[in-house]
């Protein structure tokens, strides 16, 4: 009880919240104790007499065998230099799984030893007539049993338990879906999760421009990404201008789920969602602090420490950190700089008695405070200025973000296994901003207007699935059911007022501006979301997998709205449905088409203060995934027709969001990752899209393209290590014309980014220079509704890394 109490006890919440959080937590902690934990160990000692089909191509010995253990469903420990330098012939065909495993040790002058808890230690060969027994340390674990941690090595996933929440080989899963691990992201010098998806198909990012705030601005297939925000498989909902942020370092992955994925994510929106997978303890030893220096006077410090407390590996942690000291690319016009401070902690323990059961306890502690002014004034000939619509002494944006969760996986038998996730996370925003109202007749003067937010926002999620395989005759199921709860409180108070009136030819900045007065919202919104879902992935004649699956969604949202002293209340029942079949054709190559639905209720309210109506979404995909055993490739295409209703967009006249009706996304995406030779790595993707307006409260937008959404993208990157310890690295970024309002007036033009890196590694040192935008090309991400927005401009960053 402590373990969810304890963490929660200074937080206000309502009694049912936190009850029935702690009956999910003692039901399943209830459920692991009452099972013996010989139980669970003979079950994994079992599955060494088991047989396997294996296809591990020759290489390099440790990723062969990362890839066994994620097939055995065993645990593998080593020492990490034991392995240096070694290689295997590699894996093709039927194997007892305890044959396998010496079959692909063999010349390596390994051997493997049996453990008690289940799975195998290795150790070297011990010479002839020598009585020699020990077990070498094992610093490195790999535990891929199905839903485990499947950390992509390289550029090329092969598996993920994203999609489907239990961990399938990536041809078998009938959707689109991309994974960006850690070396991927250190190489392309990533400095937010816009970053790190910017090459991905699909997506659009920085629609905006670039922004200090934090904000991340990403479209997925046309619709936006803020609804889709997931952190380890649970949702992080947004409220008004309250938008969850993530600090790049702390991520082991990226996971991209294209399209409608409700079944299992419940609140995730019809283009798709973005899962960030956070470092966490793992039992393996982690030593790295890296320092970091860039343009507009960019300096951070960053560490990641991690390794097992005791002997026997059972407790194990990671703490990672972040400071941050920046300022933003643009200035006022009288030199005064934008600046932005982060500090970030994020500490992990893991406890795992034994090979069938782990608790990993996780936190993260964010301060992001900054400048809050990315406006541009326009001139009456509708020409971009440089002067900034705000001021320095009254312009901010500050946000404290928290959360604590646990993750738990017990594994019952052979066949069965209980996982639960659970976070709590709390979030308070203030933030102060002036903008221009109206030009006056004189042609430069703009009378300004004061806008003040103090928002909060607490959530509680916990996620609880059983996960069995269950085999009849030559049909074999992979079954998975599963409750999750959801509940988010959001508190709005927000003010307007009057500002000093901004002159383009002379502005003059730090004056003295009172705080709003005038209450523009003063209310609390609560939503709590149950679902309750299943899937079915059954495989049969080898070749064949169809993936069904439904979720029955529950949602009440509650508004007490102070402003004019009405309290609301709204429920939604909502069936979605998914289905996908997927063929194995041999020799890498898997068809499959697709039919998914999303379910998302929507948080704030219209001008009128009526709260949203919950979003549809429904689409129709086919699609191919190539990934030949012959090379560390996948290739995969999709084509798609994709329907959303009740969209929520901005309305320009009145500055709020209001849901308009009914939108319409068709394309098609194309996306390569591949070793073109030994150690040269390919990301490449495309994307065309075909957005319109279906239906709207407003005539003049129907059957017209939404705003901001590019019609094209595409990219491309290039990685080449060579022997002596430098890389060089380099690629571009292709955006093609955005529509600047929805009665599609005006569109901004294409553009192309050049970016190039730079890395030297010496001993337990690597040495990277990134630079973005290498031409400095000068161009408008887009100008939405007269207000344009300039796009990043030429910046370089040199990091040094030193593990130990």
């Amino acid at each position: 009880m402590s373990l969810i109490r304890t963490p929660l006890q200074p937080v206000t919440l309502r009694r049912k919240t936190l009850v029935l959080a702690m009956q999910s937590a003692l039901f399943a902690f209830a459920l692991g104790a009452a099972l013996p934990a010989s139980h669970a160990q003979s079950a994994s000692s079992s599955l060494v007499s088991q047989t396997r089909v294996f296809n591990i191509p020759a290489g390099k010995l440790d990723v062969a065998l990362d890839q066994f253990a994620r097939v055995a469903g065993i645990n593998v420990a080593y020492d990490a230099s034991l392995l240096s330098g070694l290689n295997t012939k590699g894996l093709n065909g039927n194997y007892q799984v305890s044959s396998a495993l010496n079959e692909l040790l063999l010349g390596s002058g390994l051997e493997a030893v049996s453990q008690a808890g289940g799975g195998f230690s290795l150790r070297k060969m011990a010479a002839p007539n020598v009585n020699n027994d020990a077990v070498l340390p094992a610093v490195m674990v790999r535990a891929m049993r199905d839903g485990g941690d499947d950390s992509v090595q390289g550029y090329v996933p092969k598996r993920t338990v994203a999609g489907t929440k239990t961990d399938t080989p990536i041809l078998e899963i009938p959707q689109s879906i991309s994974i960006i691990g850690r070396d991927e992201i250190e190489a392309t010098g990533a400095q937010d999760v816009m970053d790190i998806v910017a090459r991905t198909p699909g997506i659009a990012v920085n629609t905006y421009g670039p922004d200090n705030r934090g904000w991340e601005y990403i479209s997925m297939r046309g619709f936006s990404g803020i609804t889709g925000n997931y952190r380890d498989g649970l949702p992080q909902s947004y409220f008004g201008v309250i938008y969850r942020m993530t600090e790049p370092y702390a991520l082991e992955r990226l996971e991209v789920l294209r399209g409608p994925s409700s079944v299992m994510y419940g609140q995730g929106d019809a283009g798709g969602i973005i899962n960030r997978v956070s470092k966490q303890a793992n039992g393996e030893r982690t030593r790295e602090v890296a320092l970091q220096y860039g343009s507009f006077d960019r300096k951070q410090l960053a560490f990641d420490l991690g390794d097992r407390i005791d002997e026997q590996g059972e407790l194990s942690f990671r703490l990672v950190g972040v400071a941050l000291d920046t300022n933003d690319q643009d200035r006022y016009p009288d030199g005064q700089k934008i600046s932005r401070t982060r500090s970030y902690l994020a500490p992990s323990l893991r406890w795992q008695p034994n090979a069938g059961t782990s608790v990993t306890l996780l936190g993260e502690f964010l301060k992001d405070y900054s400048g809050e002014d990315p406006y541009y004034a326009i001139a009456a000939d509708g020409s971009l200025t440089r002067v900034k619509m705000g001021d320095p002494s009254f312009s901010k944006f500050n946000q404290d973000q928290s959360s604590i969760g646990y993750k738990l996986e017990h594994v019952l038998n052979d066949e069965w296994t209980l996982r639960q996730n659970m976070r709590y996370s709390d979030i308070d925003m203030t933030r102060r901003v002036i903008w221009v109202d109206t030009l006056q007749p004189d042609g430069h003067t703009y009378s300004r207007v004061a806008r003040s937010w103090d928002d909060k926002l607490e959530q509680t999620t916990v996620d609880t699935s059983l996960q069995g395989k269950i085999r009849t005759g030559q049909v074999e199921h992979t079954v998975l059911l599963g409750i999750d709860w959801n509940r988010y409180e959001g508190n709005a108070l927000r003010f307007r007022g009057a500002a000093p009136d901004l002159d383009l030819l002379n502005p003059i900045y730090g004056m003295s501006i009172a705080n709003p007065a005038i209450p523009l919202a003063n209310f609390t919104q609560t939503t709590s979301q149950t679902g309750i879902y299943a899937q079915n992935q059954i495989k049969f004649s080898d070749r064949w997998i169809l993936t069904l699956g439904g979720r029955q969604d529950r949602v009440k949202s509650t508004t007490d709205n102070r402003l004019n002293s009405t309290n609301t209340t709204q429920s939604d029942d909502a069936f979605s449905a998914r289905a996908g079949l997927s063929y194995l054709i041999g020799n890498g190559w898997a068809p499959y088409v697709s039919y998914g639905e999303s379910f998302l209720p929507s948080s704030g309210l219209d001008a009128a203060g009526n709260p949203f109506k919950p979003s549809r979404g429904k689409q129709v995909e086919m699609g191919i995934k190539f990934q030949p055993a012959t090379s560390n490739s996948l290739f995969t295409a999709a084509i798609f027709d994709l329907q959303k209703t009740n969209v929520v967009g901005y309305d320009p006249v009145a500055d709020e969001q209001r849901q308009i009706g009914k939108q319409r996304s068709r394309g098609i995406e194309l996306e390569a990752k591949t070793e073109l030779l030994k150690d040269l790595n390919l990301v490449a993707s495309y994307t065309r899209l075909d957005a319109k307006v279906l239906q709207s409260a407003d005539s003049s937008e129907v059957g017209k393209k939404p705003a901001t959404v590019p019609e094209q993208t595409a990219s491309l990157w290039l990685d080449y290590a060579m022997a002596n310890g430098f890389g060089l690295g380099g690629g571009m970024d292709y955006v093609g014309r955005r529509q600047n309002d929805e009665a599609n007036t005006s569109a901004e033009g294409v553009f192309t980014l050049l970016n190039v890196l730079v890395r030297y590694n010496y001993g337990a040192w690597r040495f990277t220079l990134n630079v973005t935008n290498l031409l400095d090309k000068q161009y408008n991400t887009i100008c939405y509704h007269g207000e344009c927005y300039l796009g990043r401009e030429r910046a370089m960053t040199a990091t040094a890394r030193y593990r130990f």
